[in-house]
């Protein structure tokens, strides 16, 4: 499954309200003409002014939120190190582990042989899954009713028939272990929020080359989508080579050049 990110929500006229913000702060303006005489072109104008001063909290008063889907749990672990956000995931504890996807890394399926190692060992996971939470759920049924049958999946059947709420239950807490086996390679689904500021640096770390070949797709997903209804609040969004040197020093992909093409920055 691809990478895909939706912007699910946002707040309304968001260049307006970080306009109406910056406009407090710089005019003798009252809260109740703050709206007046903010067209397009002066909305802009403000929040150009706020770029060139580096006057970043009034871009905290707009937010937008993401679901993401189709990414592994090792680039979710990165996504929530953004600590200046708020997160839903799916849960490894009460969605059954069996029915994840996994998420091949491209360098992993262009080469044969790893591909078969990677393969391999997803199957021997997902039946490992099977085997431990069936084996812990049946053991709680067991340890209930004194179910005597050596079959764990006819104890299971059985008990689910008969009581299907507290086989559920059983089955949830049976996935709470059973989790700890899966891998990185495990797809998940999340929600995130971000507030403008929080997500212009978010762009300048994950859009970078040297970002995870994951996290960099999900964020120019989400930046191309905050273009589309806030162009004047993240156009100068992006890697931190946009208008500067590199901060990755020796690290650097040494790629500036292309990079500022890519995002049609120019020079």
């Amino acid at each position: 499954m691809a990478v895909k990110v939706t912007l699910l929500n946002y707040t309304p006229n968001p260049e307006q309200t970080v306009a109406m913000a910056a406009k407090l702060c710089y005019s003798p303006s009252g809260i109740e003409d703050i709206r007046d005489g903010l067209t397009e072109e002066k909305t802009a104008s403000f929040i150009e002014m706020l770029a060139d001063l580096g006057h970043a909290s009034p871009t905290e008063h707009v937010s937008f939120t993401f679901g993401i889907e189709g990414i592994s749990r090792a680039c979710s672990h990165q996504l929530v190190r953004h600590r200046i956000a708020s997160y839903s995931q799916q849960s490894q504890r009460y969605v059954d582990g069996t029915k994840f996807d996994f998420v091949t890394p491209p360098e992993i399926a262009k080469n044969e042989k790893a591909l078969a190692a990677f393969n391999r060992v997803i199957e021997q996971q997902t039946e490992a899954y099977r085997e431990i939470r069936d084996a812990l759920a049946a053991g709680y049924i067991r340890g209930l009713t004194g179910d005597s049958n050596d079959d764990d999946a006819a104890v299971m059947e059985r008990f689910k028939a008969e009581k299907p709420k507290q086989f559920s239950a059983f089955v949830k807490k049976a996935n709470e272990d059973a989790r700890f086996i899966l891998p990185n390679a495990s797809t998940t689904k999340i929600v995130c929020t971000f507030n403008a500021r929080s997500l212009q640096n978010f762009f300048a770390h994950r859009c970078c080359n040297r970002a995870q070949w994951e996290i960099r797709e999900v964020a120019e997903q989400m930046l191309l989508l905050c273009l589309e209804v806030a162009p004047h609040l993240f156009k100068n969004c992006g890697p931190s080579c946009l208008f500067g040197p590199c901060p990755e020093g020796a690290m650097s992909c040494g790629k500036a050049k292309e990079v500022r093409a890519k995002y049609r920055r120019g020079e």
